[in-house]
């Protein structure tokens, strides 16, 4: 049985990476195999990559270039870690993945909208998301967040940009939900951590009720908690 591509995108400081560490811990102790990954990262090229690009050092060749490298660092990481996994019945969990490129590069970033869909054909097949969650908030309330953690490292490439941007990628990633409704969930992130805990979980059990993915038989020590 093919395992569940989970995907979570939205803008900065919107708690993905929070939700995706608590939600792969609650599906482990639920008896799932689940691998949690990142993009650009999850491999070691890709890990290269994304230092490059979150730095800004490809900032000066255009979004097209940004574009290119994101589609290289996913290409690694879908063929090295998502295709197998997803192969032997494992639950991934992706923070970032085809979304972030059709906004980030596309919507804000002005490359070719057809350009980044033939690159997302060739480096996705097989590996396409089966559920994206979208964490909506308002751009300025996200970027007070993540300012909180940026500590000596300061903002990021994309992190930096000006609050304009900032709303027209949360607009280009509601736009997606609203074009692809089957796949996409939008979870309201300007809620407290724990409401939209409990959002995801709800949204979870729901999707998991139809797909019924693989679980390991819970031991019989476990069965009577």
């Amino acid at each position: 049985m093919r395992g569940q591509f989970i995907t979570f995108e939205g803008g900065e400081g919107a708690g993905k990476s929070t939700q995706i560490k608590r939600l792969a811990e609650r599906l482990k102790a639920d008896g799932y195999d689940v691998l949690i990954t990142r993009e650009p990262g999850g491999t070691t090229g890709a890990e290269a990559v994304r230092h490059v690009v979150l730095s800004g050092a490809a900032q000066q060749f255009g979004a097209d270039m940004e574009a290119v490298l994101f589609a290289a660092a996913r290409a690694d990481n879908v063929e090295e870690l998502i295709k197998p996994a997803l192969e032997e019945g494992t639950i991934v969990l992706c923070d970032r993945f085809m979304d972030s490129s059709r906004v980030y590069q596309g919507v804000s970033g002005g490359v070719d909208k057809e350009f980044l869909l033939t690159m997302e054909r060739a480096v996705t097949e097989g590996a396409r998301p089966d559920l994206t969650f979208i964490f909506d908030l308002p751009p300025e309330v996200g970027l007070a967040r993540a300012a909180d953690v940026w500590a000596d490292d300061g903002p990021d490439r994309f992190e930096q940009d000006d609050l304009k941007l900032h709303e027209a990628r949360r607009q280009g990633f509601l736009e997606i939900a609203e074009e692809e409704p089957d796949r996409c969930i939008v979870i309201d992130a300007s809620q407290s951590l724990a409401k939209v805990s409990r959002a995801l979980d709800t949204a979870i059990d729901a999707y998991f009720k139809n797909v019924k993915p693989k679980a390991k038989p819970k031991s019989k020590s476990r069965a009577k908690r």
